[in-house]
Protein backbone atom coordinates (compact mmCIF):
# COMPACT_ATOMS: atom_id res chain seq x y z
CA UNK A 1 0.00 0.00 0.00
CA UNK A 2 3.07 2.50 1.59
CA UNK A 3 6.10 2.18 -0.43
CA UNK A 4 7.37 1.86 3.72
CA UNK A 5 10.99 3.95 1.93
CA UNK A 6 12.32 7.03 3.72
CA UNK A 7 12.73 9.56 1.48
CA UNK A 8 10.84 11.75 -1.28
CA UNK A 9 10.20 8.42 -3.63
CA UNK A 10 7.38 8.01 -0.97
CA UNK A 11 5.60 10.47 -3.10
CA UNK A 12 4.27 8.96 -5.88
CA UNK A 13 0.45 9.67 -6.62
CA UNK A 14 -0.54 6.56 -5.03
CA UNK A 15 0.88 7.11 -1.64
CA UNK A 16 -0.50 11.07 -2.20
CA UNK A 17 -3.62 10.04 -2.45
CA UNK A 18 -4.13 7.56 0.14
CA UNK A 19 -2.68 10.37 2.73
CA UNK A 20 -5.28 12.89 1.43
CA UNK A 21 -8.58 10.21 2.02
CA UNK A 22 -6.97 9.92 5.35
CA UNK A 23 -6.66 13.61 6.05
CA UNK A 24 -9.70 13.67 4.89
CA UNK A 25 -10.72 11.51 7.31
CA UNK A 26 -9.22 12.66 10.24
CA UNK A 27 -10.92 16.01 9.42
CA UNK A 28 -14.34 13.87 10.07
CA UNK A 29 -13.30 12.63 13.27
CA UNK A 30 -12.17 15.89 14.59
CA UNK A 31 -15.26 17.43 13.57
CA UNK A 32 -17.76 14.53 14.93
CA UNK A 33 -16.02 14.75 18.15
CA UNK A 34 -16.55 18.82 18.40
CA UNK A 35 -19.90 18.61 17.58
CA UNK A 36 -20.60 15.90 19.66
CA UNK A 37 -18.58 17.09 22.79
CA UNK A 38 -16.99 20.50 22.06
CA UNK A 39 -13.59 18.54 21.92
CA UNK A 40 -10.69 18.57 19.37
CA UNK A 41 -9.87 15.18 19.01
CA UNK A 42 -6.11 15.80 18.25
CA UNK A 43 -5.04 18.67 19.82
CA UNK A 44 -3.21 17.29 22.83
CA UNK A 45 -2.15 20.61 23.64
CA UNK A 46 -6.51 21.62 24.05
CA UNK A 47 -6.18 18.80 26.23
CA UNK A 48 -3.04 19.74 28.42
CA UNK A 49 -4.84 23.51 28.85
CA UNK A 50 -8.09 22.42 29.76
CA UNK A 51 -6.30 20.24 32.26
CA UNK A 52 -4.94 23.76 34.50
CA UNK A 53 -8.10 24.98 33.42
CA UNK A 54 -10.55 22.45 35.01
CA UNK A 55 -7.54 22.24 37.80
CA UNK A 56 -7.56 26.14 38.68
CA UNK A 57 -11.83 26.07 38.80
CA UNK A 58 -11.42 22.59 40.95
CA UNK A 59 -12.95 20.06 39.03
CA UNK A 60 -10.55 17.70 39.96
CA UNK A 61 -12.41 14.78 38.52
CA UNK A 62 -13.38 16.11 35.16
CA UNK A 63 -9.54 17.61 35.10
CA UNK A 64 -8.49 14.00 35.73
CA UNK A 65 -10.51 12.39 32.74
CA UNK A 66 -8.90 14.98 30.32
CA UNK A 67 -5.69 14.52 31.20
CA UNK A 68 -5.94 10.82 30.31
CA UNK A 69 -7.75 11.04 27.26
CA UNK A 70 -4.18 12.03 25.18
CA UNK A 71 -3.27 8.07 26.63
CA UNK A 72 -5.26 6.85 24.18
CA UNK A 73 -3.82 8.67 21.29
CA UNK A 74 -0.57 7.69 22.63
CA UNK A 75 -1.85 3.91 22.81
CA UNK A 76 -2.58 4.01 18.93
CA UNK A 77 0.82 5.52 18.89
CA UNK A 78 2.16 2.10 20.60
CA UNK A 79 -0.05 -0.36 18.39
CA UNK A 80 0.94 1.25 14.96
CA UNK A 81 4.95 1.08 15.72
CA UNK A 82 4.62 -2.28 16.83
CA UNK A 83 2.89 -3.27 13.67
CA UNK A 84 4.26 -1.08 10.83
CA UNK A 85 7.13 0.79 12.47
CA UNK A 86 8.76 -1.91 14.23
CA UNK A 87 8.62 -4.17 10.66
CA UNK A 88 9.96 -1.22 8.37
CA UNK A 89 13.15 -1.36 10.79
CA UNK A 90 13.29 -5.27 10.48
CA UNK A 91 12.83 -4.96 6.50
CA UNK A 92 9.66 -7.17 6.96
CA UNK A 93 6.42 -6.17 5.35
CA UNK A 94 4.36 -4.05 7.16
CA UNK A 95 0.88 -5.00 8.70
CA UNK A 96 -0.77 -1.79 7.03
CA UNK A 97 -4.15 -3.95 6.85
CA UNK A 98 -4.50 -4.60 9.96
CA UNK A 99 -4.46 -1.04 11.47
CA UNK A 100 -7.04 -0.22 9.15
CA UNK A 101 -9.07 -2.83 10.49
CA UNK A 102 -8.38 -1.83 13.98
CA UNK A 103 -9.54 2.07 12.99
CA UNK A 104 -12.71 0.26 11.27
CA UNK A 105 -13.63 -1.55 14.24
CA UNK A 106 -13.06 1.39 16.53
CA UNK A 107 -15.09 3.95 14.55
CA UNK A 108 -17.55 0.57 14.13
CA UNK A 109 -18.16 1.07 18.00
CA UNK A 110 -18.62 4.50 18.00
CA UNK A 111 -21.24 4.73 15.36
CA UNK A 112 -22.75 1.78 17.01
CA UNK A 113 -22.87 3.30 20.66
CA UNK A 114 -23.91 6.58 18.96
CA UNK A 115 -26.88 4.86 18.00
CA UNK A 116 -27.48 3.59 20.71
CA UNK A 117 -27.19 6.88 22.62
CA UNK A 118 -24.56 5.61 24.79
CA UNK A 119 -22.83 9.01 24.17
CA UNK A 120 -26.14 11.26 25.24
CA UNK A 121 -27.37 13.88 23.80
CA UNK A 122 -24.93 14.84 20.36
CA UNK A 123 -24.09 18.39 21.08
CA UNK A 124 -25.17 18.38 24.48
CA UNK A 125 -23.68 19.57 27.70
CA UNK A 126 -20.09 18.38 28.19
CA UNK A 127 -20.38 15.58 30.37
CA UNK A 128 -16.55 13.17 30.91
CA UNK A 129 -19.21 10.30 32.52
CA UNK A 130 -20.47 9.87 29.03
CA UNK A 131 -18.22 11.38 26.47
CA UNK A 132 -14.79 9.84 27.95
CA UNK A 133 -15.70 6.51 26.21
CA UNK A 134 -16.03 8.62 22.49
CA UNK A 135 -13.13 10.90 22.73
CA UNK A 136 -10.91 7.87 23.72
CA UNK A 137 -12.04 5.89 20.65
CA UNK A 138 -11.89 8.96 18.72
CA UNK A 139 -8.10 9.37 19.98
CA UNK A 140 -7.22 5.93 19.71
CA UNK A 141 -8.10 5.72 16.11
CA UNK A 142 -6.34 9.05 15.29
CA UNK A 143 -3.53 8.17 16.99
CA UNK A 144 -3.40 4.20 14.86
CA UNK A 145 -3.88 6.59 11.88
CA UNK A 146 -1.11 9.49 12.47
CA UNK A 147 1.78 6.93 13.75
CA UNK A 148 1.29 4.59 10.75
CA UNK A 149 1.55 7.24 7.66
CA UNK A 150 4.38 9.01 9.96
CA UNK A 151 5.95 5.41 10.04
CA UNK A 152 5.46 4.81 6.17
CA UNK A 153 6.65 8.31 5.08
CA UNK A 154 9.53 8.30 6.85
CA UNK A 155 8.28 11.32 9.35
CA UNK A 156 8.13 13.54 6.94
CA UNK A 157 3.42 13.53 6.74
CA UNK A 158 1.02 14.05 9.33
CA UNK A 159 -2.65 13.47 8.48
CA UNK A 160 -4.29 13.80 11.60
CA UNK A 161 -3.48 17.12 12.71
CA UNK A 162 -2.05 20.93 10.38
CA UNK A 163 0.17 22.85 13.06
CA UNK A 164 3.45 20.72 12.02
CA UNK A 165 2.57 20.08 8.70
CA UNK A 166 1.66 23.74 8.10
CA UNK A 167 5.34 24.50 9.87
CA UNK A 168 6.47 22.33 7.29
CA UNK A 169 4.49 24.27 4.49
CA UNK A 170 5.94 27.26 5.37
CA UNK A 171 9.51 25.82 5.36
CA UNK A 172 9.23 24.09 2.21
CA UNK A 173 8.15 27.89 0.49
CA UNK A 174 10.70 29.64 1.62
CA UNK A 175 13.54 26.57 0.46
CA UNK A 176 12.04 27.23 -2.89
CA UNK A 177 13.72 30.54 -3.42
CA UNK A 178 16.82 29.60 -1.43
CA UNK A 179 19.91 29.14 -3.85
CA UNK A 180 21.02 25.99 -0.77
CA UNK A 181 18.09 24.00 -1.71
CA UNK A 182 18.42 24.75 -5.66
CA UNK A 183 19.66 20.93 -6.55
CA UNK A 184 16.53 19.51 -4.66
CA UNK A 185 13.69 22.14 -5.63
CA UNK A 186 11.90 19.71 -7.98
CA UNK A 187 11.30 17.33 -4.85
CA UNK A 188 9.97 20.30 -2.42
CA UNK A 189 7.60 21.23 -5.33
CA UNK A 190 6.32 18.00 -4.88
CA UNK A 191 6.58 18.07 -1.11
CA UNK A 192 4.62 21.17 -0.90
CA UNK A 193 1.86 20.09 -3.12
CA UNK A 194 1.49 17.27 -0.75
CA UNK A 195 1.39 19.64 2.33
CA UNK A 196 -1.33 21.71 0.67
CA UNK A 197 -3.11 18.88 -0.26
CA UNK A 198 -3.25 17.26 3.31
CA UNK A 199 -4.32 20.73 4.78
CA UNK A 200 -7.22 21.10 1.88
CA UNK A 201 -8.63 17.85 2.60
CA UNK A 202 -8.48 17.96 6.06
CA UNK A 203 -10.69 21.39 5.81
CA UNK A 204 -12.78 19.94 2.68
CA UNK A 205 -13.60 16.61 5.40
CA UNK A 206 -14.92 19.01 8.40
CA UNK A 207 -16.68 21.39 6.00
CA UNK A 208 -18.42 18.63 4.56
CA UNK A 209 -18.83 16.28 7.47
CA UNK A 210 -19.85 19.03 9.66
CA UNK A 211 -23.38 19.26 7.28
CA UNK A 212 -23.41 15.53 7.45
CA UNK A 213 -22.86 15.58 11.38
CA UNK A 214 -25.66 18.49 12.05
CA UNK A 215 -28.24 16.60 10.37
CA UNK A 216 -27.31 12.88 11.31
CA UNK A 217 -25.59 13.36 14.67
CA UNK A 218 -23.84 10.14 15.64
CA UNK A 219 -24.55 8.60 11.55
CA UNK A 220 -22.14 11.29 10.32
CA UNK A 221 -19.32 8.64 11.75
CA UNK A 222 -20.79 6.67 8.42
CA UNK A 223 -18.03 8.36 6.67
CA UNK A 224 -14.87 7.62 8.57
CA UNK A 225 -16.70 4.17 8.53
CA UNK A 226 -16.49 3.64 5.13
CA UNK A 227 -13.62 5.22 4.48
CA UNK A 228 -11.69 2.89 6.69
CA UNK A 229 -13.01 -0.35 5.23
CA UNK A 230 -12.30 1.23 1.96
CA UNK A 231 -8.69 1.35 3.51
CA UNK A 232 -9.02 -2.14 4.62
CA UNK A 233 -10.53 -3.60 1.15
CA UNK A 234 -7.95 -1.83 -0.84
CA UNK A 235 -4.76 -3.01 1.62
CA UNK A 236 -5.82 -6.25 2.06
CA UNK A 237 -6.23 -6.67 -2.03
CA UNK A 238 -2.61 -5.05 -2.41
CA UNK A 239 -1.41 -8.00 -0.34
CA UNK A 240 -2.80 -10.88 -2.18
CA UNK A 241 -1.74 -9.45 -5.53
CA UNK A 242 1.61 -9.21 -3.66
CA UNK A 243 1.49 -12.77 -2.54
CA UNK A 244 0.72 -13.69 -5.89
CA UNK A 245 3.17 -12.31 -7.49
CA UNK A 246 5.71 -13.92 -4.98
CA UNK A 247 4.21 -16.78 -5.69
CA UNK A 248 4.88 -16.83 -9.13
CA UNK A 249 8.49 -15.29 -9.02
CA UNK A 250 9.12 -19.05 -6.56
CA UNK A 251 6.88 -21.49 -9.48
CA UNK A 252 9.25 -19.68 -12.37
Amino acid sequence: MFSGKINLSTYSQQNMVIWFIMAFQAGTLNTGGFLACHRFVTHTTGFATLFGSEIAQGHLTTAIGIVTVPIFFLVGNILSAYLVDRRINLHLKPYYTAVFFLMFSFVAIIFTLGQMNFFGDFGGEVSIAQDYTLLALLCLTSGLQNATVTSASGAVVRTTHLTGITTDLGIGITRLFSRAYRKSRNEEIKANWMRIGIISSFILGSWISASIFIYAQYGGFIIPLIICALLTYLSHSADKQAQEKHRLYNAN
